[in-house]
Parts: C-alpha cells; structure tokens; sequence
C-alpha cells in the first residue's frame, strides 16, 4: 500500500527553504523530518527563486496601474487628434475639389 502524499502551503514550503538558508538546517535532515524527497526539496528552492521578485510586485503595482491608466489617456488623446485632423483633411480635399485647385 502506497503511503498518502501530503500536500505542503506556500507558507510551509517558505518555513522549511527559510531553515535551510537562513537556519543553516542541512537539506538531508530536513528531508528527513518532512519525509521529503531531496528533489522536490530542490524544485522548491528554485521556485522560490523564480518566483521571489512577485513578492515585491505588489508594492510597484499601484505604480504600474497608474503608468498604464496614463498610457490609457494619452492614447486615447492621441486618437482623437488623429480623427480631428482627418476630418480637416478630407474637407480640406472636398474644398479644393469643389474649386477646381490641385
């Protein structure tokens, strides 16, 4: 019979990498105390590395929505010059046709 995997939280994961490098815990004991295997141990230490500038993403977040919400605007301005100005130019067209002028 197949033991029954546990299933570790993001939180517990975090606790047991901080042991091993803040605690200086050896990844042999602490795959012996959570019945962990050393690769899995590892996929998780690099995960974590991956993934660890997510962790400061929130705080720039704001910044980023209100870059974008800016860029949103501008845009948006930009596109409206662009209609204005096509609208001058086919009267513009329509007036030197109706005179007569190249």
């Amino acid at each position: 019979m197949r033991k029954q995997r546990r299933n570790y939280t993001g939180q517990e994961k975090v606790f047991i990498i901080k042991r091993h490098l803040v605690d200086h815990v050896a990844v042999s004991d602490l795959c012996d105390e959570y019945n962990l295997q050393p690769t899995v141990f590892y996929r998780w230490q690099k995960e974590f590395f991956e993934n660890g500038a997510a962790a400061f993403e929130k705080a720039n977040g704001t910044k980023k929505n209100a870059e974008q919400k800016r860029i949103e605007q501008l845009e948006a301005k930009l596109q409206t010059k662009n209609d204005v100005l096509s609208e001058l130019l086919e009267e513009h067209v329509q007036l030197k046709k109706d005179l007569g002028v190249r």
